[in-house]
C-alpha cells in the first residue's frame, strides 16, 4: 500500500441516487466522510446528485433531496452510483453516456449495494474485481459471466471502488481514508462507531453455515458447504457423504437429529430457493433456472417449486423485473 498524502483541497465525493437506493448503504458511506472531517477538517466534501435533479426515494420509503442532475456535472472525479432494488429499471441510455464520459475522463466510478449493474450496463467495468450484495450476486453472474465479481464486503481496484451495501460501506470508506489519511485516522473514525474493529474485505459478507443454521456438527457444515457449491449438478447422497468422509447413513442421522429432515429433501429446498433467487432476479426463462439449479425435468421442478411456495415457478417471477429483495 502506498504511502498516506495529504490533500491540498477537500477531496469531492457523489453520490447518484437511483430510485428505491438503499439508505443504510449510503449513510453508512458517508458518515465516515463526516467523522474524518472532525479529527482533520475538510479533508471531504459530499454531494447528492439524482439523474433529473429531483429528489429521489429510498427504499425505505423516505426521499432525500438532490444538489443536481447529471447535467449539471460533467467532469466529477470520483462517483459512486447507489442503488438497491431495480437497478436495472433505472439505468437509462443519458446515465449511461454520462458514465461513460467520466470514464473516458479517468474517473474513479464506485457502485454500492447493486450499483454495479448500472456500472456494467455502461460498459465501464472489465476486469476489475467488483462486488455488491449477496443476494445479488447470482444474477449478476448470469447477466454479466465475464466480469469478476466477488462475496468480499467491498474491493477497491484502481479507479473502481464497490461496496456490498449496508454497514459494509462503512468499512470501504475506513479503507480508503487508511488509504488517503493513515491507519490511525481510520481507527479514529472506526472508534466513533463504536466498532470493535475495522473489518477486513475478506469478512464474509454472509454469516457462517454454523450461525446460519445453528450447526456446531462440523461434518454437518461442511456437508451444508458442499450442497451450497453444487446446486447446478447436485451431488447424489453417496458422493454429497463421501466428500465430508462420513458414511450416507451416518449423514442422514446427522440431517434428521438437525433438521429432522433427509439429506435429500434439505438439499431439495436449497436448490428450491436458488431457483426463486434466479425467477425474481434475472430475464432467465423458467427452463433455464430449472436446469441452472439441477432441475433435469421440466415437470419434476414445477411440481416442486409449487409444493415448497404454493405457486408455479411461472407465477412467482417479478413482472418489474427485480433484482434483488432488500430487507
Amino acid at each position: 500500500m502506498s504511502a498516506p498524502h495529504p490533500t491540498a483541497h477537500p477531496e469531492d465525493i457523489h453520490f447518484l441516487l437511483l430510485p428505491e437506493f438503499s439508505m443504510l448503504g449510503l449513510l453508512s458511506a458517508i458518515e465516515p466522510l463526516r467523522v474524518a472531517n472532525r479529527f482533520r477538517p475538510e479533508l471531504y466534501r459530499w454531494h447528492l446528485l439524482s439523474v433529473d435533479g429531483a429528489a429521489v426515494s429510498a427504499s425505505n420509503g423516505m426521499s432525500l433531496a438532490v444538489e443536481g442532475s447529471l447535467e449539471a456535472l460533467a467532469d466529477a472525479r470520483t462517483v459512486f452510483v447507489v442503488a438497491g432494488f431495480n437497478p436495472l429499471a433505472h439505468s437509462t441510455p443519458a446515465l449511461t453516456a454520462w458514465l461513460r464520459q467520466l470514464d473516458r475522463q479517468g474517473a474513479t466510478l464506485g457502485g454500492i449495494d447493486t450499483g454495479c449493474f448500472v456500472l456494467a450496463e455502461a460498459g465501464v467495468l472489465r476486469q476489475q474485481r467488483l462486488t455488491l450484495h449477496w443476494e445479488a450476486i447470482a444474477a449478476f453472474r448470469e447477466r454479466y459471466p465475464r466480469l469478476n465479481v466477488t462475496q468480499e464486503l467491498y474491493e477497491i481496484d484502481g479507479a473502481r471502488i464497490s461496496s456490498a451495501g449496508g454497514t459494509a460501506s462503512i468499512d470501504m470508506m475506513l479503507a480508503l481514508i487508511g488509504q488517503r489519511h493513515g491507519h490511525t485516522l481510520a481507527t479514529q473514525v472506526s472508534e466513533q462507531f463504536v466498532l470493535g474493529r475495522i473489518r477486513a474485505k475478506s469478512d464474509h459478507q454472509r454469516m457462517q453455515i454454523a450461525a446460519r443454521y445453528d450447526v456446531h456438527n462440523k461434518k454437518l457444515v461442511q456437508a451444508i458447504g458442499a450442497m451450497e457449491q453444487h446446486t447446478e449438478a447436485p451431488l447424489s447422497a453417496d458422493e454429497l457423504a463421501d466428500s465430508v468422509g462420513v458414511t450416507r447413513r451416518q449423514l442422514e442421522r446427522l440431517f434428521r437429529a438437525q433438521f429432522d429432515d433427509t439429506p435429500s429433501g434439505f438439499y431439495l429446498k436449497l436448490r428450491l430457493e436458488r431457483a426463486r433467487e434466479l425467477l425474481r432476479q434475472t430475464g432467465m426463462s423458467v427452463m433455464e433456472v430449472g436446469v441452472a439449479c439441477g432441475f433435469e425435468s421440466a415437470t419434476y421442478f414445477a411440481r416442486a417449486y409449487r409444493q415448497r411456495y404454493g405457486v408455479t415457478p411461472s407465477h412467482d417471477r417479478h413482472e418489474d423485473g427485480a433484482v434483488r429483495q432488500n430487507a
